[in-house]
């Protein structure tokens, strides 16, 4: 799929990060688009964005509630989005939503860990299910799921747990290989791609705390700062006697330096998926970090889980995520 123009593209997590930048390109080549996100402020955001871009004439561009875990608010998005853009066909379908939390079997609670998992697997898997029919209906389509390097290499540091993200990851990445041979015994005019970005600076980290909180807001509430306390302690460091204050100010400045200080902005990553779609590659790697990650794990998978593993090549690389 070469060109854009005219084409109609589905978007989970459209608000913010990546989801957000491919809204605002694909809009800007004059592609329709129906994005779902939990928060209408985000999208309202991405919506101006894309105003303020100079989205050429005649461009449609709908928002719609959606959270991707549930299956019956997958299908009302569709049914909204059909109607809204007076079409019973779609051409690009971005499975892009996803949150983390919940990394621990053991210290985490099931429910966030279940949250994590069915927004970044089943959200996937739905979002294939209930739009594949609109694909099959058009001439040319194309399915992008978004992996990340933890759909192979299944951690983010030897000190922090991150069970439910990367399960979710690394079937994101088998369920999309495997729609490689599906696709072209069933479906020939239908395409896939798996992306796998490294350290994207999205507000991933801020999402996440809001969604597992059910709620729309930079404050923290008392259970996130219980929980804060509890990573703290988790790793070594008595947070009994930190104000809750500081604590806040702490979880700012993470959620800040991952969207500011990451190697790659999540408009570039953008790009790199849409550039991929245009040359129908299924495996797409997004930013030095991944190509350079994923030569790592290749070369010496036994020692990928190792704590000098990490400690080496985030030194390579200059990640200061994880730990």
């Amino acid at each position: 799929m070469k060109d854009f123009a005219g084409k109609t593209a589905v978007i989970t997590g459209g608000g913010t990060g990546m989801g957000r930048e491919l809204a605002r390109q694909l809009a800007a080549e004059g592609c329709n688009v129906a994005m779902c996100d939990v928060s209408a402020k985000a999208m309202a955001e991405t919506v101006r964005l894309i105003e303020a871009d100079g989205k050429p004439q005649g461009t449609k561009v709908t928002t719609h509630i959606a959270d991707v875990s549930l299956e019956a608010a997958l299908i009302a998005f569709r049914d909204e989005m059909a109607e809204q853009q007076q079409t019973d066909r779609i051409h690009l379908l971005f499975n892009n939503a996803g949150i983390g939390g919940g990394g621990s079997m053991i210290a985490d609670s099931r429910a966030a860990w279940e949250k994590t998992f069915n927004v970044c697997w089943g959200g996937v898997y739905l979002g294939v299910r209930t739009f594949l029919p609109m694909l099959m209906a058009a001439d040319e389509g194309h399915i992008v799921n978004t992996s990340s390097v933890n759909g192979f290499w299944a951690t983010i540091g030897p000190n922090t747990s991150h069970t439910a993200y990367a399960a979710a990851k690394f079937a994101v990445k088998g369920f999309t290989e495997a729609l490689v041979t599906d696709l072209r015994i069933n479906a020939p005019h239908i395409k896939c791609s798996v992306v796998m970005p490294g350290h994207i600076g999205t507000s991933i980290i801020a999402n996440s705390r809001k969604v597992q909180a059910g709620v729309d807001t930079d404050e923290l509430t008392p259970e996130d700062l219980t929980l804060a306390r509890a990573r703290m302690a988790a790793s070594g460091i008595d947070a009994s006697t930190v104000p809750d204050d500081a604590i806040r100010t702490m979880a700012a400045e993470m959620a800040r330096s991952f969207l500011e200080d990451a190697p790659m902005t999540a408009a570039a990553a953008a790009m790199v998926i849409l550039d991929g779609v245009r040359n129908e590659r299924w495996r797409i790697l997004v930013g030095d970090d991944a190509q350079a990650l994923d030569q790592w794990v290749r070369k010496d998978p036994e020692r990928a889980y190792e704590p000098e593993f990490f400690t080496d090549f985030a030194r390579e690389v200059g990640w200061r995520i994880g730990g």
